[in-house]
């Protein structure tokens, strides 16, 4: 199963401004909000989470017909490092499979794609 999607990182920050903390808490885990935070280009980080969290709910919907929320999807990684997904849902058993996901972004977009295998 594959999922895929595209954030305009202003629609971000837009959010970000409105919406404050209460925005961040609700999509965000805490190590992800101290990550991305701690970056100068912190818009496009906590965008291009953003974007993978919609593509893992893509992909897992696809697999099994359950939606997950935002907050339940961890984005892991550092610049030049994998990306580490963790779900947290006690509703969905993703032992046997393994969940790849790929970011970027840029000035204006982020990018995320993911994609569910059987483990080996």
């Amino acid at each position: 199963m594959i999922g895929i999607d595209i954030v305009n990182n202003k629609r971000i920050e837009r959010a970000i401004n409105k919406y404050k903390s209460k925005f961040l808490e609700k999509i965000y885990t805490k190590s992800e909000i101290e990550y991305c935070l701690s970056k100068k280009s912190y818009i496009e980080c906590l965008s291009a989470r953003f974007a993978a969290k919609e593509a893992c709910i893509k992909a897992i919907y696809q697999h099994c017909f359950i939606k997950l929320k935002m907050k339940q999807i961890e984005i892991i990684g550092k610049k030049d490092e994998g990306v580490t997904v963790k779900i947290y849902s006690k509703d969905l058993d993703l032992s046997s499979l393994e969940i790849m996901v790929s970011i970027s972004h840029e000035k204006d977009c982020s990018v995320a794609i993911a994609l569910i295998t059987k483990n080996n």
